[in-house]
């Protein structure tokens, strides 16, 4: 029975800190692209 509670402790353990690491490592750039708009100066 101990050995049961020790396999899912670390399993739990190790699942904590994929996850953290998937959120500090993992691809969350958001997607970037160049917009451009004219713009109208009133110089007079």
């Amino acid at each position: 029975m101990g050995f049961i509670i020790k396999t899912v402790l670390l399993l739990a353990v190790l699942g904590f800190a994929a996850l953290a690491g998937f959120a500090y490592l993992g691809d969350m750039d958001p997607p970037q692209s160049e917009i451009t708009k004219p713009v109208v100066l009133d110089a007079g």
